[in-house]
Order: structure tokens, then sequence, then C-alpha cells
């Protein structure tokens, strides 16, 4: 098969690899879509010890199952494999378990991902798509569950309705045009303000998001004044921010991974009562919750997704790493080749 292996810093290698071995409870997918997440950006600036190369990438996959109760079905795959015997997975909180992993990383232990055309994956991490939802659009599954995620972790914090709420979102990469689009969309909130230095971005989301749209340095950005920030950077400067933009009582929701060191205004926190969350991926209800909200098409136009070819992807991650990509960029399936890759949410 054909795969882009991250083979070392800024190195990104389409080349020829040996098909996956299925284990005992995995299937075989063909791959037609998959999406390079922020987290993949981090591996590709050599700033992530959880992806270590040479690896396959990718974690946001949908195609066709090769075999197993699948078999010959459009499918999307969850990516997180939980070991569904420890108290946070029987619980219903498997992103929590202590012994996870995922596709597309090196820990604990090494499992390829999907901007290959094949990926192996254990068959209960795989859901049937819906009859009226794209095999490409399927594969924003996994960004869209993160973000339901964070915006439910969020009402759950809150003090008042997300619908009444002064909301400011860091960051117009996916996870913030998405938090922001479940905000829209979901929980009727309009109060939003979205901050981005890249004004392209801003544009490009201004065209799917109701929010007011500003650079970081913009005046309306004032002290104690959100009731939720969603911080979907994770830059230092970001943290600093948020701590100082954040009304006494409201909820700051870490959702970037970009920076995971440095001060925080930990007084205010305290003497402010502001409460601090941080969020990571979903749960196994948040995913089949997703798919339902995009068979509905309640996030609206999907126009902001971009395609790009396999054999492109190493342009694609390029792109990415210039900031010339809007969004979310993914790539298009030649009939086998599907690369889906999206501007990291750090920026």
């Amino acid at each position: 098969m054909h795969a882009l292996v991250y083979t070392g810093t800024q190195k990104i290698d389409y080349r020829e690899e040996k098909d996956p071995i299925t284990k005992p409870g995995e299937s075989l997918i063909k791959v037609q879509a998959s999406g390079i997440c922020g987290s993949d950006m981090h591996a590709y600036h050599g700033n992530d010890e959880r992806r270590i190369p040479p690896l396959i990438l990718g974690h946001e996959v949908s195609g066709v199952s090769l075999d197993g109760k699948y078999k010959d079905k459009n499918v999307v795959v969850n990516p997180l494999i939980s070991c569904e015997n420890c108290d946070y997975c029987k619980n219903k909180r498997e992103h929590l378990c202590t012994v996870r992993t995922m596709i597309g990383m090196s820990t604990p232990i090494k499992r390829d991902g999907g901007l290959a055309e094949l990926v192996s994956v254990p068959e209960k991490n795989i859901y049937e798509i819906p009859n009226n939802l794209s095999i490409k659009e399927a594969a924003l599954a996994e960004p869209t569950a993160v973000a339901l995620h964070a915006v439910l972790l969020a009402e759950q914090s809150l003090k008042k309705p997300l619908s009444e709420s002064k909301i400011l979102i860091q960051g117009a990469g996916a996870i913030g045009l998405l938090c922001g689009l479940v905000l829209n969309k979901e929980k009727n909130s309009t109060n939003i303000t979205m901050s981005d230095p890249n004004k392209k971005r801003l544009d490009e989301c201004a065209k799917y998001l109701k929010a007011n749209f500003v650079s970081p340095s913009d005046k309306s950005i004032k002290e104690n004044n959100f009731d939720l920030i969603l911080e979907s950077v994770g830059l230092e400067v970001t943290r600093h921010q948020a701590i100082k933009s954040i009304a006494p009582g409201g909820t700051i929701l870490h959702i970037g991974l970009t920076q995971p060191s440095g001060t925080f205004d930990f007084k205010k926190l305290t003497i402010q009562e502001v409460t601090l969350v941080g969020t990571y991926c979903y749960t196994n209800k948040d995913f089949k919750n997703t798919l339902e909200i995009l068979k509905e098409k309640k996030l609206g136009d999907l126009g902001w997704i971009e395609y790009r070819d396999l054999k492109k992807g190493s342009e694609a991650f390029n792109e990415i790493h210039n900031g010339t990509c809007i969004c979310l960029l993914y790539t298009s399936p030649s009939p086998r080749d599907a690369t889906l890759s999206r501007m990291p949410s750090s920026a």
C-alpha cells in the first residue's frame, strides 16, 4: 500500500509500505478520507513524544471495511482504543482510560494511522456511516466529537445557559470553528467573539459562523469580560489572555496542546472563583451523537473543507505549516487515495 510516513521533523514521505496485518478482533479498512490533525502537526514539528518516527500518522478516518462485521460497508473509525475494563471505561468515560491508545501513535503501543490506503482497527471502534452522510464528511466525525465534548463540558460548568453567555473562542482553526458551529447550531449561542492573528482564517470562518471576528490584540477583548473562553490554541500567551479576560465566576475550557508548560495567574483563578477545565477527546457517546449531528446536517454548509490527494500529503503538511490553509483542508479520494488534512487548532 501507499502511505504518508512521518520520518523526522518536518519530513513526510509518500512511499510504499507493507499492508497492515489485522489482529484478532480487528478489521481492515480501505481508507477514503483521513485527516491531518493539530496533534499530527505537533509531531511534524518534532513536539510530540507520543508520536515517534517512523510512523504513519492520521486518526480522522473513514472508508470501506474489507472484512468482518461491516464488510463492504462505508464506515468511520473512532480512533481511541480503550481497555473496556477499568473504572473509567465502565463509567462510560472511555477517553480517560489509563491504558488508552490511538491509531497514528507510538505509545503505549505503536499503531500506524490512517494516512495510508489501508489501516487496521478494532472492530468495536468501527461505525457504519448513515446513508445520507458522505464518506468524506464522515471523516469530520472525530474533530467534531472533540468540539462537542468540549462544549458539553462548558455547559456543565457554567452557571447560566450557553445561549445567554458571552463567549470568546481563541483560535480560528478547525477545532475553534467546530466549537463555534456547535455553539451556534446546537446551543443557540450567538454572543461569540473569535480571535486569531490570521485574518484569512477569520474571513473564512465568518462565512459559516455567527460571531465577532477580531485579532488577539483587539480592544474588544477586555479584562473580566467573558463568561466562557474556549482556549483552542494552547500557548502560554493565549492562556495569559484567557485568565485576564475571563469574568469572575467564569469558565476557561483548555483544549490546545501546543505549549504544555508556562506560567498562569492562579491568584485570579482563586479569588474570582474561575473554573479551569481541561478537555481531551470525547466519549463513545459523544462520537455516536456526532454522527447524528453530521447526518442531520446540523452544522450547516461544510464548504470550508478542501481536498488533496494522498500523494500530495507532504505538500499539505507544508501548507499547514506555512499557514496557507484555511480552517480545514481535506484531501480528496482518487478512488483509493484520500487524505484529509486540516489546520491545527493551535494556529
